[in-house]
């Protein structure tokens, strides 16, 4: 019984994945893919505490907190999750305003809020996010990822005050920015070059670790992850945030929770798709939200900011051969580890190759197909590609999304509106048949009632919906609106080839009644309209 609850628990952990069985070699890809995410987080987290207005150890713990427990009950193995920057644009504003106790709160509620989307089951309306919309992503998050290191090319500190990313530090220069800019080069050709020599070592740690030893072993005066920030500190302490427990301060950070809580699964519930078409997973999405949820309320009682997938480290631990739970759950402890007791080792690595590993990321990352399938694909696709790169860049991940989506449903309904259309022929009995094509919903409803012509018909009009489908409320106003028409103009029509779905829908507003359980064949919408009213009749 023991063994079984044992098998079962580590099946429900992915820890035994039958594509990535955990043998020794596997778990040494895992643990040193998880070193390399780790290694690339702290900069991360410590830039994302500066945006945010809060000190570097609420970066850095939350991307430990958050990292850990999403690695170990999140919805996709080889996931990362922490601080991102998508959250602390949010929360500066929040900070500034009210204080970071006040950002505690809202982490809080911002996780309560997700769990409960995570239990209604709400993450598997992710599957209406358009391939387009997803290019456009991926390609907006590389070029952001990409923005996001120029302020590593700052003299270090300028950059502090004027946020993370902002061009309004001190830019390097001569020398510097000569040297910067070759071990950033250097970096990136370990990276290359390494698969082709060996697969011991993770290409992005080979080539952050060379990088270190030649920056260290040389001195070579070049700006340094202790340049940030100091990253020494101790165990995250609970903390309940001292705020007053009142409606209004519930009124205040409501909103703030809220647009956290969905750019937070946005962006979380993206990445789980898009690691999951690199290692062939499916599914997950609300175990997803639960666990992003359950993150990061404990997060806002152990004094982090909060956090959610992060596409770029994502990135990094799957080309790293990260595919277990293994590897996310030894990038926290190894993050926690730094804190603890190597701050002074991390502290020296020098940020060119941190750099140079996140530009690898973006040429990885970035749909360089896209730029090609312009001519392959429909206008709007195309539109809706650049559409959404461009708002990620200016804006961000989650509002590009949403603009995708609305635009690409948009077209959709457009196209669908203009496939009605119908084709006529007359019975032996004189009745006139229209045989509508195309779906009837708001978008068509329009050019449906265009397509009869009430004035020259006979007397009995049939119309059959065999290839058609009765969407929405706008469908059966439109149908009802016919009938009205024929009946003004003193004429029958029946309603035929309805599905059941369809018919449930007319028959639950009042309009329809059944000839035939056998034969959808349905009578006069006017003669019940005229029996109980509805139309006017006398």
């Amino acid at each position: 019984m023991a063994q079984a609850l044992l098998a079962r628990f580590a099946d429900s952990m992915s820890l035994r994945d039958p594509d990535a069985p955990l043998t020794v070699g596997r778990v040494r890809i895992e643990i040193l893919s998880g070193l390399t995410v780790a290694l690339a987080l702290v900069p991360e987290a410590v830039a994302f505490a500066f945006v945010a207005g809060v000190n570097p150890l609420v970066g850095l713990y939350a991307a430990f907190i958050v990292g850990l427990i999403t690695a170990l009950i999140g919805g996709r193995p080889g996931m990362i999750s922490g601080a991102t920057g998508a959250l602390a644009v949010v929360m500066v504003s929040l900070v500034a305003q009210h204080g970071v106790e006040y950002l505690f709160a809202t982490v809080v509620l911002m996780g309560l809020i997700q769990i409960f989307v995570g239990i209604m089951r709400w993450g598997k309306f992710i599957r209406l996010v358009p391939h387009p919309v997803m290019l456009g992503f991926v390609n907006g998050l590389a070029i952001v990822i990409f923005l996001a290191q120029m302020s590593q090319f700052q003299v270090p500190g300028s950059a502090e005050s004027a946020g993370h990313g902002m061009a309004n530090g001190q830019w390097l220069s001569g020398a510097p920015m000569f040297m910067m800019l070759g071990l950033v080069g250097v970096t990136m050709f370990i990276i290359w070059v390494m698969p082709r020599i060996t697969s011991v070592i993770p290409a992005p740690l080979a080539g952050i670790g060379i990088v270190a030893a030649i920056v260290i072993g040389f001195g070579l005066d070049v700006p340094r992850v202790g340049d940030l920030a100091s990253i020494q500190g101790g165990l995250p302490p609970f903390h309940i945030p001292m705020v007053p427990f009142t409606f209004e301060t519930f009124q205040i950070i409501l909103p703030y929770a809220l647009i956290l809580a969905a750019i937070g699964l946005i962006e979380s519930l993206l990445t789980l798709n898009l690691v999951g078409e690199m290692t062939n997973k499916r599914g997950g999405a609300s175990q997803e939200c639960v666990a992003q949820g359950i993150a990061n309320t404990v997060t806002g009682v152990f004094g982090g900011m909060g956090g959610c997938a992060m596409i770029g480290q994502s990135m990094i631990n799957v080309k790293s051969g990260g595919r277990t739970r293994l590897a996310g759950i030894a990038a926290a402890l190894f993050l926690l580890v730094f804190i603890l007791f190597a701050s002074g080792l991390i502290e020296q690595i020098p940020l060119a190759a941190l750099v140079g590993v996140m530009f690898m990321v973006v040429i990885g990352t970035f749909a360089w197909n896209s730029l090609t399938i312009f001519r392959k694909v429909p206008m709007m696709d195309g539109f809706v590609i650049v559409l959404v790169t461009i708002v990620t860049v200016m804006t961000d991940l989650a509002t590009a999304v949403v603009v995708g989506v609305i635009v690409s449903a948009l077209a959709y309904s457009w196209n669908n509106a203009k496939r009605i259309y119908a084709s006529t022929h007359e019975t032996p009995e004189g009745a006139k048949v229209y045989k509508i094509n195309g779906p009837l919903f708001f978008g068509s409803a329009e050019g449906f009632s265009e397509l009869f012509q009430i004035n020259d018909d006979p007397s009995l009009v049939i119309i059959d919906f065999e290839g058609s489908r009765v969407v929405d409320q706008s469908a059966l106003q439109a149908i009802e609106a016919v009938a009205g028409k024929y009946e003004d103009a003193g004429k029958r029509i029946q309603l035929r080839h309805l599905t059941h779905e369809c018919h449930e829908l007319l028959s639950k507003a009042g309009h329809l009644v059944v000839d035939s359980d056998d034969d959808p064949d349905y009578e006069l919408a006017v003669d019940y309209g005229v029996k109980t009213g509805i139309l006017g009749g006398h």
